[in-house]
């Protein structure tokens, strides 16, 4: 793929310093630094990750993480190949009001996972029930060691938080605990099948719907799609004004004039606003599996589930190569002028053999059909440009 974007450099430098690998599961992070400007990148070899069944085909493993035009580079990915009994632990953390919630979550989380998982036996058991209270409580005691360790930086933490998806690959099945606004994507036989729902408060769609109403019972309220006129998501880590610190925060805005002394002395908060309460999903995965895209808003709110999976697949086909695949996919979105970080994780399932797989036609007669709609639209514009200036 030419690379002629001012996006060139940066999408270089995570590719500088990587070395090839055989069919093992050694996982390298990049992590290089600019002084002056902070940014952060993030690129791992893509690498066979061997199941605990020795006839399963080995999982392909991708991950980049760019920074956008923001000032800050707030994401940050964990993949860990076939670490819990045959299970791999991959996620993608997108951080807002600064980096330390990612910093703590990024080793934490998956600790704590690990102790509510048994060090992954629960996942070989088929009571979803236990698994799914067991992830619940990981991710709620990871928030709350967060909490306590941001109190202790003091207040210019206040505002750090993180969304956070965490997948757990096997064979034949896929676990997902989910807070936030990252998703997971399937393709399934070239179809995509989205697993996760965004934890926003706006928007007339179920999970949306379920977020407004509880955060209008524990006594908060929506202005312009944001909790209190600040935060656009409603489940994450961190965000301690709205948790541990909700009368300090309505103290704060009375006396930055965002609202009056009288409208606080009317809002009675009855539970946290923003919570840290994961969706947790369980996916059969049979032969008709082919990948996983887990990817940060950065990808999705500028493509779609159904471009991301074609671009993928098609990738696939052409080289087969995961890591080159999820590198050319952030570019993509870095080409097309996204205002936020992107951090995408693909799997490769290593049931398809992409050779094999024809690539797919252009639809001549819609292209034609639109091309013939696009020509009238103009003609028309300009009979009527026309008639105007007589």
């Amino acid at each position: 793929m030419a690379l002629s974007t001012p996006h060139t450099q940066r999408f270089l430098l995570t590719k500088l310093h990587k070395h090839s690998t055989s069919s093992n599961y050694i996982n390298t992070n990049r992590n290089i630094f600019i002084n002056n400007r902070r940014k952060r990148f993030c690129s791992s070899i893509a690498i066979d990750a061997p199941s605990s069944l020795t006839d399963s085909p080995p999982i392909r493993w991708g991950s980049v993480s760019l920074q956008g035009p923001r000032e800050e580079m707030e994401d940050d990915i964990v993949l860990r190949p076939n670490t819990l009994q045959g299970f791999s632990f991959a996620a993608v953390f997108d951080g807002h009001g600064g980096f330390a919630s990612v910093q703590f979550l990024r080793d934490e989380l998956y600790k704590e996972c690990l102790e509510a998982l048994q060090g992954g036996l629960l996942l070989l058991e088929k009571d979803f029930k236990a698994v799914e209270e067991a992830l619940k409580k990981a991710f709620v005691k990871a928030d709350m060691r967060l909490l306590k360790w941001l109190e202790m930086k003091g207040e210019e933490e206040d505002e750090s938080g993180a969304t956070a998806t965490a997948i757990f690959l096997g064979n034949n099945k896929l676990l997902i605990s989910h807070i936030g606004d990252s998703s997971v994507v399937l393709c399934r036989s070239g179809k995509p099948e989205l697993l996760t729902s965004p934890h926003r408060p706006y928007g007339s769609n179920k999970a949306s719907l379920q977020e407004i109403k509880r955060i209008r019972e524990a006594g908060g309220w929506i202005t312009n799609g944001r909790i209190c006129g600040d935060i656009a998501v409603s489940r994450a880590f961190g965000d301690m004004r709205f948790k541990t610190k909700k009368i300090e925060m309505l103290q704060k805005g009375a006396q930055e004039g965002r609202w009056t002394e009288k409208f606080i002395s009317r809002v009675q908060f009855k539970d946290d606003l923003v919570v840290a309460r994961p969706d947790i999903y369980q996916v059969t995965l049979g032969s008709d599996a082919e990948f996983i895209v887990l990817a940060s808003d950065g990808l999705w709110d500028y493509m779609s589930s159904s471009d991301a999976v074609s671009f993928v697949r098609d990738q696939l086909r052409k080289h087969g190569n995961t890591q080159l695949a999820c590198e050319s996919l952030a570019q993509v979105v870095l080409d097309q002028r996204t205002q936020d970080n992107v951090s995408i994780i693909i799997a490769d399932l290593g049931k398809t053999d992409w050779k094999s797989v024809p690539l797919q036609q252009q639809n001549v007669t819609f292209e034609l059909v639109q091309a013939l709609a696009t020509v009238g639209i103009v003609s028309i514009g300009i009979w009527f440009s026309s008639q105007l200036s007589l």
